[in-house]
């Protein structure tokens, strides 16, 4: 890929990232963020997480059963880290807009509404993950044990999905669609992983 276009797709990348908090930002300025804005800043940032969690993680996927769009493992750890930023968005929503910095009012919340403690759970996941998002930091952990550390990831997510679910009303379906996908993925890495070791074993 010439170095003009990958520059070209990082910045339309970029672009498409920071649309949600634009929104936000927008909505904020001209007060359209609705009857709650807490709710809807907390909601926003927390869905922008979770889908860029999942489209980065379906990069590897994507790349094994299209050969020639490899070269979206490039934008893999992009992805990653604007999901690391909308879900400490997030929690810091939570922290200062619906806690105002208090611990016991955090506290309280914590053992009362299990939910939270999932979402600060999948946010702690991501924490290494997003620290050691590095070349440098690839080298220093090599590149197997660095693979182990980032396989954190499926549990974060799996958590932020629960947090999702858990936090809904009953028989509301808004979660379906992306644990759906995120199933989907799950899936599909046994699945390659299957296909690619029987096509080695019949080369010759």
């Amino acid at each position: 890929m010439k170095k003009s276009t990958l520059v070209l797709l990082k910045t339309l990348t970029w672009a498409a990232c920071l649309v949600p908090v634009a929104r936000l930002v927008y909505g904020a300025v001209t007060n359209q963020l609705g009857p709650d804005p807490t709710r809807t800043i907390t909601f926003m940032t927390g869905l922008a997480a979770l889908r860029l969690l999942v489209i980065s993680l379906a990069i590897s996927p994507v790349r094994q059963l299209i050969p020639r769009l490899a070269w979206l493992i490039r934008f893999r750890r992009l992805l990653g880290l604007f999901a690391f930023f909308y879900a400490s968005l997030h929690l810091f929503a939570y922290i200062g807009l619906y806690s105002y910095f208090d611990p016991h009012t955090m506290l309280t919340d914590i053992l009362k509404r299990p939910f939270i403690t999932l979402g600060i759970a999948a946010w702690l996941l991501l924490v290494p993950l997003a620290i050691t998002s590095t070349t440098g930091w690839i080298r220093r952990l090599g590149g197997r044990r660095w693979n182990l550390l980032h396989k954190l990831v499926y549990l974060s997510i799996t958590l932020g999905l629960l947090h999702y679910w858990w936090q809904v009303k009953t028989g509301v379906l808004t979660p379906l669609g992306i644990t759906l996908l995120m199933a989907a993925l799950f899936a599909a890495r046994p699945l390659l992983a299957w296909r690619n070791h029987h096509r080695r074993k019949a080369t010759p």
